[in-house]
């Protein structure tokens, strides 16, 4: 069964992912607005009325700003881990609260959802491989390196959203404070242009058809 999948925003402004098939769907974070997501959606031709669940990869903002009111309003069950939860600071509704475990897999209806460990700078962050039947795609962003767990799932993708966040000259060159630059290249914020290319060249499955560039940096990466 094919998956239907788009990125309704990525970056530090606001992130976003919508993977579905022809009877539901879920979203991986939600960081943008409940309003801003409809309005994409339906741009988009998307449906809300298909959306089962929302999964979330980390408390940071950008990854959980529109999360209370698009759950409470569309009574959709938010999977987080008690720790997320916890950095979350935010109120959601008990019964909507859904737990998940890194390499145990969620069943969505027709869709599998399974969770696995990444380096990033968070209390407990993880990365998502949403399958059908017979199509895996990767939603593989905020990592500070390609680690041993993000190869091996990287690995089995036949499309991905992968983390293409900065360029390392207009980082290392740019006006960021010295600190917020290590943050970002220091093996636990984000994944440079040379990062993904290599992880791309040297990993890549030979069936691997679709790859989005994700969470590039406004002041750091041009497309």
């Amino acid at each position: 069964m094919s998956l239907v999948i788009s990125s309704l925003n990525s970056g530090s402004n606001g992130n976003c992912y919508y993977i579905g098939n022809d009877n539901e769907a879920i979203l991986i974070d939600a960081g943008i607005s409940c309003r801003e997501t409809e309005r994409r959606m339906k741009r988009s031709g998307l449906s809300m009325q298909k959306l089962r669940a929302i999964f979330i990869t980390h408390e940071h903002t950008d990854h959980i700003n529109g999360l209370r009111v698009l759950s409470k309003k569309y009574q959709l069950p938010v999977y987080i881990t008690a720790a997320t939860q916890q950095f979350c600071n935010i109120s959601l509704e008990k019964k909507l609260i859904k737990r998940f475990k890194a390499d145990q897999p969620v069943n969505i209806g027709d869709l599998r959802i399974l969770a696995f460990k990444k380096e990033h700078d968070a209390g407990d962050p993880h990365s998502f491989v949403v399958s059908s039947s017979t199509v895996k795609v990767g939603i593989i962003t905020d990592i500070g390196i390609a680690c041993k767990q993000v190869i091996h799932h990287f690995k089995q993708c036949h499309a991905a959203f992968l983390e293409s966040n900065y360029d390392e000259d207009m980082l290392m060159n740019g006006n960021y404070p010295y600190h917020l630059k290590r943050r970002i290249s220091d093996g636990k914020g984000h994944l440079s242009n040379i990062q993904a290319l290599n992880l791309f060249l040297e990993h890549r499955p030979s069936f691997m058809s679709h790859l989005i560039l994700s969470h590039l940096s406004q002041n750091n990466n041009k497309p």
